[in-house]
C-alpha cells in the first residue's frame, strides 16, 4: 500500500491549482493575467494547507488498489484517487467548522477556520470539493475512457452527496442529545463515513471495465471496512491517545453524539467492529491473491491507534 500512498502524495504536491501559495497580496488575483487560472489568495494557501496536512490517504490508497485487481496501469488514475482526498478533505474543513463540531485540531494541527478564519475556511471546502470534479473531468483517462469515468464520477457522486455522507453528517448533527438506537446510529454510520470508504473500492472498479459481480464485492468489501473504521473511531474517542490522534478525545460524549460504544456498550462495538471487518475480509476472496493487500488494510482497521 505505500507505493499507492507515495504516488498520492507526489500528485498532490504538484497539482497545478495550488502552487505559488505563499503570502502574496489578495489583490494578486487582480493584478495578475486571468488565464493564469489560480485561484486567489488566501482561498489557495487554505485548500493547500489542509489538502497537504500529513494523512493516512485511505480513500485514494482504496482507489487504486481496488483499480490494481482488475488493471495493471493503476497510475493512470492517479487523479480520480487524489479527488476523492479532496472530497474527503473539504469534508473535514468543514466538519471541524464552530456551526458543527467546533474542532480547534486536525491531524494534530489547528483546524482550517482556525488558521484561516470560519469564512475562509468554509470557502476552502467548497474549492476542494469543486476542484475534485475539475481533476477527473480533466484527467486524460477521463478523455481514453469515458464510459467507465463516467460511472465512477456518478458513483462518487452519489456517496459524497445528499443522499450518502451528507445524508450522514445530517441526522449526526440533528440527533445530537437523541436517545441513540441501533438503526439511527447505523444508518450514520453507513453514510456519514462507509458510503466515502465504499466509492473509491466501487469507482476504482468501475474504471478498470470491473464486472458486476466484482463490483458488488467492492461495496460488501467499503461498507465491512466503513462500519470498522467508523466503531473504531467511536472507542478511540472513549479510549485513544489525543496525542496519537490529533484531536480532543471524549467529544462525542460531551456533544451526545450517535455512536456505537453508547447504543451497545464498548464490548458488543468491538465484536461488531470484528464482524465487518470479516465480511469485508470474505468479500476481497472473489479476487484470490490479489484481494489480500485489501484483506490485510481491513484486518489493520481493527487494531489502528490513530
Amino acid at each position: 500500500m505505500k507505493m499507492y500512498q507515495q504516488a498520492v502524495e507526489q500528485y498532490l504536491e504538484t497539482l497545478a491549482m495550488l502552487q505559488n501559495a505563499g503570502d502574496a497580496p489578495v489583490t494578486e488575483a487582480v493584478e495578475r493575467d486571468p488565464m493564469e487560472n489560480l485561484p486567489p489568495q488566501p482561498l489557495r494557501s487554505a485548500m493547500r494547507y489542509s489538502l497537504l496536512l500529513p494523512g493516512k490517504r485511505i480513500r485514494p490508497t482504496l482507489l487504486l488498489a481496488a483499480y490494481h485487481l482488475v488493471k495493471e496501469d493503476w497510475e493512470s488514475v492517479l487523479p480520480f484517487a487524489c479527488a476523492l482526498e479532496m472530497i474527503h478533505t473539504y469534508s473535514l474543513i468543514h466538519d471541524d467548522l464552530p456551526a458543527m463540531d467546533d474542532d480547534e485540531l486536525r491531524r494534530g494541527q489547528p483546524t482550517n477556520h482556525r488558521v484561516y478564519g470560519e469564512n475562509m475556511a468554509i470557502l476552502a471546502g467548497d474549492g476542494l470539493l469543486n476542484m475534485a470534479y475539475e481533476t477527473m473531468l480533466g484527467a486524460p483517462f477521463t478523455q481514453a475512457h469515458p464510459a467507465e469515468a463516467v460511472s465512477a464520477m456518478r458513483e462518487i457522486a452519489h456517496r459524497a452527496g445528499v443522499c450518502g455522507m451528507i445524508a450522514g453528517q445530517t441526522l449526526d448533527v440533528k440527533l445530537e442529545g437523541c436517545e441513540p438506537s441501533r438503526e439511527s446510529v447505523r444508518y450514520i454510520h453507513l453514510h456519514k463515513t462507509a458510503d466515502l470508504l465504499t466509492a473509491p473500492i466501487t469507482a476504482g472498479l468501475m474504471l478498470a471495465g470491473a464486472t458486476e459481480e466484482q463490483i458488488e464485492a467492492g461495496r460488501v468489501y467499503g461498507r465491512g471496512i466503513g462500519l470498522a473504521f467508523q466503531i473504531v473511531d467511536d472507542l478511540l474517542d472513549i479510549e485513544g491517545d489525543a496525542a496519537l490522534l490529533g484531536k480532543q478525545t471524549g467529544m462525542d460524549a460531551q456533544r451526545g453524539k450517535m455512536t456505537w460504544p453508547a447504543v451497545c456498550g464498548v464490548e458488543q462495538a468491538r465484536k461488531d467492529a470484528q464482524a465487518a471487518v470479516d465480511d469485508a475480509v470474505s468479500a476481497m476472496r472473489l479476487f484470490g491473491r490479489k484481494g489480500e493487500k485489501l484483506s490485510d488494510l481491513a484486518r489493520k482497521t481493527l487494531v489502528r491507534k490513530m
